[in-house]
């Protein structure tokens, strides 16, 4: 009774979130406003259980590790965002916040650039490694504005913008493959669990 009744839910909130392609109505902004409150209202004790108790009640009050405090004030202070005279003080966790991030840019040079150099600094043995190398060298000439896009050089360039266009076409297509596989899961759930269609 119970499996019956939770898919006669999520058919409805289903339907409730196709009524959107007809155009915006109550339904779609209910099913929305309910996801977004169901979702801030697991975020929160989620946020308590995986990131307060293990990194800042245990910690300081059972392991006496009081060095953590520093840290757990200075992220407390993104209450004072509310408070417009005071909300200049959460700007300092976001502060350490972007350090940490700019902390990860060696990081990311070595996985986004210097791997990919590598990559294309391979000998050329094949058709694979020869047309990996005539992307890179045609996309990165396309990216050099000192030079206008004229003549022999032009042509090369326009190499470099049909690999690009063939990227994003296919990182495109990968994308609504993924939507059109979510709207596939679904039709299968409103025909074959709740109205019981197709076996």
């Amino acid at each position: 009774m119970f499996e019956i009744f939770s898919n006669w839910v999520a058919a409805f909130f289903t339907l409730c979130i196709f009524s959107f392609l007809y155009k915006d109505n109550p339904f779609y902004k209910f099913a929305e406003y309910l996801f977004v409150g169901v979702s801030a209202g697991y975020a929160i004790p989620l946020t308590w259980e995986a990131a307060f108790i293990p990194y800042v009640y245990r910690p300081i009050f059972l392991q006496h590790k009081f060095i953590f405090i520093i840290p757990a004030l200075i992220g407390a202070l993104y209450i004072f965002t509310f408070n417009r005279k005071l909300n200049w003080l959460s700007r300092f966790p976001i502060a350490f916040g972007m350090g940490m991030v700019g902390m990860g840019v060696p990081l990311s040079m070595h996985a986004g650039v210097l791997v990919q150099m590598r990559g294309a600094m391979v000998p050329i043995q094949d058709i694979n490694t020869f047309l990996v190398f005539v992307g890179t060298v045609t996309i990165l000439l396309y990216f050099y504005f000192s030079k206008a896009h004229t003549g022999t050089y032009g042509k090369i360039v326009k190499v470099g913008i049909w690999y690009m266009m063939i990227g994003f076409g296919a990182s495109f297509g990968y994308t609504v493959m993924a939507r059109i596989s979510l709207l596939i899961g679904r039709i299968q759930f409103l025909v074959a669990d709740v109205l019981h269609i197709i076996k």
